[in-house]
């Protein structure tokens, strides 16, 4: 009679099945990784147009006007839609989110997430002493366009070619105040833009939020990513990092030439 004796794997064959499946993960991860990527990416720009669309709304009932968003204080440039009491805020209230300004028409304050922008909420919100939950902020992932404060839309050329908002650390974009352009995506006068998030700058710690779909470096000072922008006529378009030499100043001034 013959006996069939039972033969597991030998320990080679365990160690070339171990490798063979860490190979594939690490084949599969980064295919992964650029599918989660641009998942975020999308979900961002479905939002923007969200936005952008409530926008329209807005102006179509306000008499194609802008908003106040201009007051040189810290009204509607926080990020905040509540306060510590959890009562909502009103445009133009202490650390209020620019979005607030919309509410009516932009129904969903989901529409004002970034998915990409969430990494960063919890030092946003340490630093900049909200004293809230990083959730709070989720919801205030875009910056505005300070230029376009209390404009008259219809005299404004060329609607595809104005910033209403786009990914950034900024709730409202300085309009040339005192921090000049250094909020801009166009270059300052050293030739370099975003010089107050960028090495030497008073808030370089959150620079990798501004530039922060399909991030290809993890450098500090460089994502090899991009962001969205929001136009005036409510498309949605990508920007790949830049130092701003490829960005015209009249993306944010409508009035400006160049």
């Amino acid at each position: 009679m013959i006996k069939h004796v039972a033969r597991g794997f030998t320990l080679i064959e365990l160690l070339v099945v171990i490798a063979i499946i860490a190979l594939l993960m690490a084949i599969l991860m980064p295919a992964l990784q650029r599918a989660k990527d641009q998942a975020r990416d999308q979900a961002c720009k479905s939002n923007l147009k969200g936005v952008g669309l409530g926008i329209r709304m807005y102006l179509d009932d306000n008499e194609y006007t802008m908003p106040d968003m201009h007051t040189h204080t810290i009204n509607c440039n926080g990020h905040l839609w509540w306060n510590a009491s959890g009562t909502p805020l009103r445009a133009g209230d202490s650390r209020a989110y620019w979005g607030i300004a919309y509410i009516d028409y932009v129904k969903e304050r989901k529409l004002f997430g970034c998915p990409a922008f969430r990494n960063f909420c919890e030092i946003l919100s340490q630093e900049l002493l909200y004293q809230a939950h990083p959730k709070y902020i989720y919801t205030s992932a875009f910056g505005a366009n300070g230029w376009l404060t209390e404009e008259n839309t219809n005299a404004i050329p060329r609607h595809a070619e104005v910033i209403m908002c786009h990914d950034h650390m900024e709730p409202r974009i300085e309009n040339g105040a005192n921090s000049g352009n250094s909020d801009m995506l166009f270059p300052s006068p050293t030739g370099v833009n975003l010089t107050h998030y960028r090495e030497g700058g008073g808030r370089w710690r959150f620079y990798r939020g501004i530039f922060r779909h399909n991030v290809r470096s993890g450098d500090e000072f460089r994502t090899g990513g991009s962001l969205n922008i929001l136009w005036l006529d409510s498309h949605v378009s990508s920007l790949n990092e830049t130092t701003g030499q490829d960005v015209l100043k009249r993306w944010y001034d409508p009035l400006d030439k160049n």
